[in-house]
């Protein structure tokens, strides 16, 4: 081989070696890149659901009875006060039977099945099930659609917000009636609560009638 020729084709192979080492495809640093992104995504929930629970434990004074709850879910529990005149008795009624199914379910953080329910994917499934209703996937979201509506004025079906994690809407319910609501508790699964208790009285953020 010429001298003359080494020059070009130590060019050219290095050139091969920089372009080969640029495609986004090379596992060295994509796939660490991805495995970083995906374990701080999944941190972020565990994390914050680890604090509501400990929260939740602490000043969760206010428990409703445990007849009540489970006339609640049996469905035998009627909230004459609070009926709202604009959801059908009818609808009502199918509603708390859905609200009433998944009684127990526990809580996984972006669940939305009777598998496992987060927040918002049980106020979704109920709405959906029972009304026909879609609503948005997270509670912030949620917190957007229907008419906003007043402490004093809560009606059957309201969705009832909180911050449990420092953001504005950070955790869904639905309203019963009697300052009562279901929600899926991190620590409890989907349950009944009251609006009475330290823990939510001191977080709650607002209501939505999504029901017009």
């Amino acid at each position: 081989m010429k001298l003359s020729l080494i020059p070009p084709l130590v060019c050219l192979l290095f050139g091969l070696l920089l372009v080969e080492g640029c495609v986004p495809s090379s596992p060295r640093f994509t796939d660490k890149e991805k495995k970083s992104s995906t374990s701080r995504s999944e941190r972020k929930g565990p994390r914050f659901t680890s604090k509501e629970a400990e929260e939740e434990n602490k000043e969760n004074d206010k428990k409703p009875d445990s007849k009540e709850i489970e006339s609640i879910a049996a469905g035998t529990r009627d909230f004459k006060k609070e009926k709202n005149p604009a959801i059908k008795a009818l609808d009502q009624s199918k509603m708390m039977r859905e609200i009433s199914r998944y009684m127990g379910v526990p809580y996984v953080y972006g669940g939305t099945s009777a598998q496992g329910l987060d927040c918002s994917g049980y106020t979704m499934l109920v709405y959906k099930n029972a009304m026909g209703k879609l609503l948005p996937r997270s509670a912030a979201e949620q917190a957007k659609v229907g008419q906003s509506v007043k402490f004093e004025n809560l009606k059957f079906g309201d969705l009832v917000f909180f911050n449990t994690t420092g953001q504005q809407y950070s955790h869904v319910g639905i309203y019963l009636g009697d300052d009562l609501f279901a929600h899926a508790s991190v620590t409890l699964g989907v349950t009944i609560s009251s609006l009475q208790s330290s823990y939510y009285e001191k977080r709650y953020v607002g209501a939505r009638r999504i029901i017009e």
